[in-house]
């Protein structure tokens, strides 16, 4: 039934009920919360940005919004003053940081995803640190949680997923993954709906190879079905372990 209703609306509505959704059950947001969005300046982070601001009146409480958008020595968004123009639209301010991403690898290294994701969370947290942040919301949805799930059992060998909730012990921020529930087509339309599309900025490195191999193989098996998706994820919190949460 749910589903059918979630069909039936447009696609911002969508997005608005399954954050919601994420939001509220999770506790992922609250009162006093400062929340620093990882503004990428992609349809995933962009979508997101708009969702946590019109979802302020649902959320009891007060929190406060940040943008911030990494630029690096290999892909400066074109686009960052439609991102940022888009952002103040939603009532959410918008920063800047350069990180030579490329610069830091050493002698001999080549440029890859796991050295640019881990050089970006290293300067959201210290970001997010320095300035007062204590949540850092990141735009991976449900099917970035799926892959990462089945790429960790199939090619580590363990039990681990991109939690909808990580809290550091080190540090006093937690990440959060507010479209936990929403599956990428969902995100898609609404993107379009919103004119956020034309505005996307992209990575030239792309996805990589072991994803798109995850995300074909889960297709096979899923069909494509969303409902089927999301009981893989509630799976994830069904164990002895709730995947979904974690401290670190």
């Amino acid at each position: 039934m749910a589903d059918r209703l979630l069909r039936r609306a447009g696609a911002s509505a969508v997005i608005w009920k399954l954050t919601a959704k994420a939001v509220l059950e999770r506790n992922l947001i609250g009162d006093g919360d400062r929340v620093l969005i990882a503004a990428s300046g992609g349809k995933d982070s962009t979508v997101m940005a708009w969702a946590l601001s019109a979802l302020r009146p649902a959320v009891r409480g007060e929190y406060a919004l940040e943008a911030l958008h990494l630029s690096s020595d290999f892909c400066a968004c074109c686009k960052k003053s439609a991102l940022a123009g888009r952002l103040a639209e939603w009532g959410v301010p918008f920063q800047d940081l350069f990180v030579p991403i490329i610069g830091r690898l050493k002698e001999g290294e080549k440029m890859n995803c796991y050295w640019c994701s881990t050089q970006r969370r290293t300067e959201l947290l210290r970001y997010a640190v320095e300035n007062g942040f204590n949540k850092i919301a990141l735009g991976h949805h449900l099917d970035d949680i799926i892959e990462t799930f089945f790429m960790n059992m199939t090619a580590a060998g363990k039990l681990a997923a991109m939690p909808m909730l990580l809290k550091y012990r080190k540090y006093p921020v937690s990440l959060i993954r507010p479209l936990a529930y929403a599956e990428e087509r969902q995100i898609i339309a609404c993107a379009a709906e919103k004119n956020i599309l034309s505005a996307a900025c992209t990575c030239p490195y792309g996805i990589n190879s072991g994803r798109r191999d995850m995300r074909k193989r889960i297709a096979g098996f899923t069909g494509g079905s969303g409902a089927i998706k999301r009981r893989i994820l509630k799976a994830l919190s069904s164990g002895e372990k709730d995947l979904l949460i974690e401290d670190t």
